[in-house]
């Protein structure tokens, strides 16, 4: 039995797009069905680094920093809201099979930084993964207007207050965890992306449409041991 987790997200990124719910579905499970907000599915890139994760119950000092990049959409399974994770690019080799091993969690081994000036988050991220197919990301994002509670915006609810999600593990098994942590503040944001192959990377058309942007300084979350549907 794997441990739960304790650790700290900071610095994220919220890049979101509307996708054709039947084009979503075709990508998830069979067990999950993709939620909708405005009868859309969405699909999120979120650049962020973790911070102090270590073993729940062991002192915050002995935590390691991972800078990290997901790809993810928002399900439901009996009706229940969750997260799904298309793949989990870290930094460290330990770390990255460790997560794959223990928590059966799509990561992916990458060249990652994340640096903090003026105000505004330079994040670089390039999938350096043996076998699996490239993907680059590479942009600065940053908050332009006042914060709020996720609980209070409907599509900022939609998107972060969620506390499970699942992953499919290598055996083709459905794995979930629970998640604890205090609502999200956001920030609206802004950002200036250069460059973006992880949608195709997962078999995905970059939309058309432009994406919208939430930034959140962050906060501290509890995860679960990994749990077979």
């Amino acid at each position: 039995m794997v441990v739960p987790l304790e650790m700290g997200w900071r610095h994220l990124l919220f890049e979101n797009w509307p996708i054709d719910p039947a084009v979503m579905n075709a990508h998830l499970p069979d067990q999950l069905d993709p939620d909708e907000h405005d009868g859309s599915a969405w699909l999120s890139i979120v650049p962020f680094t973790n911070v102090a994760v270590r073993p729940k119950g062991v002192p915050e000092p002995l935590g390691i920093q991972l800078p990290e990049l997901n790809v993810r959409t928002y399900v439901t399974h009996d009706d229940v809201p969750a997260v799904y994770f298309f793949s989990l690019d870290a930094q460290g080799i330990t770390s990255v099979l460790g997560a794959r091993v223990f928590h059966h969690l799509p990561y992916y081994y990458a060249r990652i930084s994340l640096t903090w000036t003026d105000g505004r988050v330079r994040f670089r991220s390039y999938r350096r993964h043996p076998g699996a197919r490239p993907a680059r990301y590479e942009g600065t994002y940053w908050p332009v207007d006042e914060p709020f509670s996720a609980p209070t915006g409907p599509f900022g609810e939609f998107l972060v207050e969620r506390y499970r999600f699942y992953t499919e593990a290598q055996d083709g098994s459905l794995r979930y965890t629970d998640v604890e942590h205090e609502p999200w503040t956001l920030y609206p944001a802004a950002a200036e992306i250069q460059t973006n192959t992880l949608l195709s990377a997962h078999g995905f058309q970059m939309p058309d449409e432009e994406p919208v942007y939430y930034y959140s300084p962050g906060l501290d979350v509890v995860a679960s041991r990994s749990k077979r549907l």
